[in-house]
């Protein structure tokens, strides 16, 4: 039995499927951003890229826990 993933990955598989984008490409354009507060980068992939705010937030929230 394979463990049940959580958290913000959790959502990865329905961003790549629903935006074309491997989540990778996302977390590149997250880091490459000038942006560097949570709401902030998740207001801009809304605004620009069109995502949701839940897949946006879970980006945003994996991106900047990477950092740490």
């Amino acid at each position: 039995m394979s463990a049940q993933v959580k958290g913000p990955a959790s959502y990865f598989p329905s961003i790549e499927k629903k935006y074309g984008r491997p989540v990778a490409e996302w977390q590149e354009l997250i880091r490459a951003s000038p942006l560097t507060r949570h709401m902030e980068l998740v207001a801009w992939l809304k605004a620009e890229h069109g995502l949701g705010h839940g897949h946006a937030n879970a980006l945003v929230a994996h991106a900047l826990a990477e950092k740490r």
